[in-house]
């Protein structure tokens, strides 16, 4: 394989791996330098649009794709940050295939000014003298209407008079259009008190830093009141602002008004492996992110692979020459002796925390991919690593290589079945389900249903030697757990097999005697297994349930014609299954199957419901069967 071959599959396979999410991605040269930046609503698909139909693309676009290495990406939180990142990288990295920016391109913010009276309004210039800036907005339509609302929804001046008390005390203004038409109260007469006026400025900062509720209360007090004056237009006009409020979102840590120089940090290490995010934001804008591995070798704890991480970062910036920054936002102290020039901050709200946030979902994005990699290449390693995670989780004595799961169907108590699954080292083994028809409780009797399937089950097992499981997953709460754990003391299973239940409404599970829940990382792969085994014991019951259903309505169905009995019905439901199958079998094959007389009514009948057309109910054709090496009634 060629050096250029090598490059383009190294390529691919990182494009494989990256997420189906908002972010912005870097492509870089053989020689390290970042050519391209660009963003992307859903990151797999943008990229991977690179390198698949290259005859679509211009002649610029291929030259560039034939001069990628490597690859990059920043996973954000929106679209609109997305832009906001793409727009600080691109000036700060100048990339060669990118429309380079002018400094003076900027996005817009909102700002209340510092003076008497503060107007609010919309500007591209940050000036530090006290004044409050939101923003920056990466859509000016989105801009205008958040203005629009404020104005709207509160009286506020546009004017650029001096309000200050001594030059409204001079009476040399008067009022203008504004007041008049009942868009301003006329502060600059005194006809509105600063307390007033202040309380509109507070109600809007609001509204500006993202707290909508006084607001959506206001117009939903409005738009009923106006709906029950029968003033259908106003309200119409009320209820649209309710809807731009829910559409509304104005904070973004990609470019922040609160924050300055600095620099964050996040170390993440779990299940042996550890990853760095490293952002540096400079005059409130994110310059620059990157997330490396590191590979610890004397399981070093979280604060020595920060201060390790802090080495390195503080390091390379001295040797490129970049300016250290006074403050770096960590998620923990490390040693201060080592970095005495350093403020280090482990923020507890605000942007900062927002920022931390933000390292530690690029952390989480580069752990993922990773173990997508290993899965790939060592799945033997990658088995090995998420059974003692379960183990470890789960707080269980043994890895759960072995699970079976149990779930109950029937529709108020008719046909009652059970199901079992079976996964092995994290997978299903299919050859290994298992069907129950429910033998000795009557009605829809969920926790008697489960204590029969597992007495014959378990029963069954240790009768013809055979292993037991490493885990038995209850689909239900504390009640299905309770009697699931009683069938098992009886057959003298208590200590020897561990079993949970998993609870559908908040994904909690309960270990038997104890009543309070345990919970599981959401996004972690223990909680995912569980979930999959539980819903693939539901799948597998419900698809068996539909089946028994079927095949007793077309019992019933046969019944009814005449001159067939028992043997004759058996007969005809194992070859042909469904109506529609025996009004298109010929009726001298009918005959060999059931005699001629029979086969001559049966087809009689069949013809007279229209069935040899294949015009059948739903109920008639079953869902499809399960694979044949099923035991069925086990």
């Amino acid at each position: 394989m060629t050096h250029e071959q090598t490059t383009e599959q190294h390529v691919r396979e990182k494009v494989a791996l990256l997420p189906e999410g908002p972010g912005v991605y870097q492509f870089l040269n053989a020689e390290g330098t970042i050519i391209y930046v660009g963003k992307a609503k859903n990151l797999k698909r943008r990229v991977s649009s690179y390198f698949v139909s290259r005859a679509d693309h211009t002649r610029k676009v291929q030259v560039m794709v034939r001069q990628i290495a490597d690859l990059r990406h920043i996973v954000v939180g929106s679209e609109a940050d997305a832009l906001l990142l793409e727009n600080n990288l691109i000036k700060e990295l100048q990339p060669r295939y990118n429309i380079l920016l002018k400094d003076s391109k900027s996005y817009p913010w909102i700002v209340i000014k510092n003076e008497p009276f503060p107007r609010i309004f919309s500007t591209r210039k940050f000036i530090k003298d006290g004044s409050l800036y939101f923003g920056p907005y990466s859509s000016v339509s989105m801009q205008r209407a958040v203005l629009e609302l404020i104005r709207g929804l509160y009286p506020l001046r546009t004017c650029k008079l001096n309000l200050a008390p001594q030059a409204i005390a001079r009476g040399t203004y008067s009022v203008c259009l504004e007041y008049h038409i009942g868009n301003c109260k006329g502060p600059c007469v005194g006809l509105q008190s600063e307390e007033e006026y202040m309380a509109n400025i507070a109600a809007a900062k609001n509204i500006l830093r993202g707290d909508l509720r006084p607001a959506e209360a206001y117009f939903t007090a409005e738009m009923k009141r106006l709906a029950e004056g029968l003033h259908f237009e106003q309200a119409a006009r009320a209820k649209d602002r309710l809807a731009l409020l829910a559409d509304y979102s104005s904070r973004s840590v990609i470019v922040s008004a609160t924050l300055t120089n600095l620099e964050v940090v996040y170390v993440l290490h779990d299940e042996g492996t550890a990853f760095c995010n490293h952002m540096r934001i400079v005059r409130g804008a994110v310059v620059h992110s990157v997330t490396f591995e590191m590979r610890g070798r004397l399981d070093e704890s979280p604060d020595e692979l920060l201060t390790f991480a802090l080495g390195q970062i503080f390091g390379e910036e001295r040797e490129e020459g970049i300016p250290l920054s006074r403050e770096v936002i960590v998620p923990m102290m490390p040693d201060a002796e080592l970095f005495p020039t350093v403020n280090f901050t482990v923020p507890q709200r605000g942007d900062k925390l927002e920022l931390l946030r933000l390292a530690e979902k690029n952390c989480k994005i580069a752990r993922l991919e990773k173990f997508k990699q290993i899965e790939k290449t060592d799945p033997d390693r990658h088995t090995d690593r998420i059974m003692a995670r379960m183990q470890k989780d789960l707080r269980l004595p043994v890895e759960p290589r072995y699970i079976e799961c149990f779930d109950n169907s029937n529709i108020q108590g008719t046909n009652p079945v059970a199901s079992c699954v079976v996964f092995r080292d994290g997978r299903p083994s299919r050859k290994e389900y298992r069907h129950f028809n429910i033998k000795t409780v009557v009605g829809a009797n969920d926790f008697a249903s489960m204590e029969e399937v597992l007495t014959r089950r378990y029963g069954r097992l240790q009768a013809e030697g055979q292993p037991l499981p490493d885990l038995i997953v209850i689909d239900g709460g504390k009640g299905q757990l309770s009697f699931a754990f009683a069938a098992l003391e009886k057959l003298g299973l208590r200590g020897r097999v561990s079993v949970v239940g998993l609870a559908k409404r908040m994904e909690e599970v309960y270990y038997p005697g104890d009543p309070l829940p345990h919970y599981l990382d959401k996004t972690g792969e223990s909680l995912r297994i569980l979930m999959h085994i539980r819903d693939e014991a539901h799948r597998f019951g419900i698809t068996f349930h539909r089946q028994k259903r079927s095949i007793n309505f077309l019992k019933s169905e046969l019944e009814n014609v005449p001159g067939l009995g028992k043997t004759s019905i058996d007969r005809l439901l194992k070859k042909y299954r469904t109506l529609a199958r025996m009004g298109r079998t010929p009726q001298e094959e009918l005959a060999e199957l059931i005699g001629a007389g029979r086969a001559k009514i049966l087809t009689d009948y069949l013809r007279g419901r229209g069935e040899a057309a294949g015009s059948l109910s739903p109920e008639e054709e079953p869902a499809p069967t399960a694979a044949p090496d099923l035991e069925i009634g086990r």
